[in-house]
């Protein structure tokens, strides 16, 4: 059974479960979802993430699901900690996700529990471009990015702090700390029109302008 928070997202499929393992209620959802409780969750602990055409003929799902924990086969979403889309931001890519330390990898700062979801529709890891600025309101000096860096510092950028970015094609994560560690923010192309002139627009949990790692995220 499908239970979709808003208008179908077309060939994105997220399945979740609130009991870690796989185990407890599941549903699936084929759109953005603000808020589990909408499916009667008080949260998620464990899911899936399917994308595009089954992985096996006749099927919607892999061979073996109830084994995996927590598997993304196809597709990006970002998984949020608080409903509305709220609190610490979390890239689901392909991969399996035994549990919630899996998710919160070496961010440094992890949650136990994901609320809310939505793909990452515009994600292009071939032609992903992505300005910083040393200012908010796109101010001061700025660098032109179409890779991946685990260190804008090394790369030549001075000092620990971006105070703007525009997104000019594809979606890229963020990272307080080199590799790609701390709080990260998801910044697409399709969001604020590419546009985040200050830290207040990155995520709710967004405090200070420190940005030290970013990278494209793949399709």
């Amino acid at each position: 059974m499908t239970l979709q928070c808003t208008k179908s997202a077309g060939h994105w499929k997220i399945v979740v479960w609130d009991e870690e393992g796989f185990q407890g209620r599941r549903h699936e959802l084929a759109a953005e979802c603000p808020s589990v409780l909408e499916l009667g969750f008080e949260t998620v602990r464990s899911l899936t993430v399917l994308s595009g055409a089954p992985l096996f003929p006749g099927s919607d799902f892999p061979v073996g699901l109830q084994a995996v924990e927590h598997q993304v086969c196809g597709g990006r979403w970002v998984g949020f900690e608080h409903a509305g889309f709220q609190g610490q931001q979390y890239v689901l890519e392909r991969g399996q996700y035994p549990c919630w330390d899996a998710w919160s990898g070496n961010t440094a700062y992890p949650a136990q529990r994901l609320t809310s979801f939505r793909p990452v529709a515009c994600a292009n890891h071939r032609d992903s471009r992505l300005t910083i600025f040393e200012q908010e309101n796109f101010l001061g000096r700025r660098g032109e990015l179409s890779d991946d860096y685990p260190s804008l510092q090394a790369m030549g950028w001075d000092g620990k702090e971006v105070g703007s970015f525009h997104v000019q094609s594809g979606a890229w994560v963020c990272s307080q700390f080199p590799g790609y560690r701390g709080f990260q923010y998801v910044l697409e192309c399709d969001h604020h029109s590419g546009d985040y002139k200050h830290f207040r627009e990155w995520g709710s949990h967004a405090q200070t302008f420190q940005v030290q790692s970013v990278r494209r995220i793949q399709q």
